[in-house]
């Protein structure tokens, strides 16, 4: 896969999973820390080579927690 389309999929694929976490715990922040464990499995795994997809996912995974946030509301 090229940069491109791993920028695209950190854009969304975080706050997916934060979302997707919370509903299944019912707790945004065991979500936050689920999601942060998979993204740092992946970077350990060598999937993200770039300081930019850190960037991506850090802002993805802060959309995906207020999302939660304000859904929860």
């Amino acid at each position: 896969m090229d940069v491109f389309g791993k920028m695209i999929l950190a854009l969304f694929v975080p706050a997916l999973l934060v979302l997707l976490f919370t509903r299944i715990t019912y707790n945004r922040y065991v979500a936050l820390l689920l999601a942060i464990a998979l993204i740092t499995a992946s970077v350990y795994a060598g999937y993200t080579s770039t300081p930019i997809l850190f960037i991506i996912d850090a802002f993805s995974l802060t959309v995906g927690f207020w999302l939660a946030r304000k859904r929860k509301k």
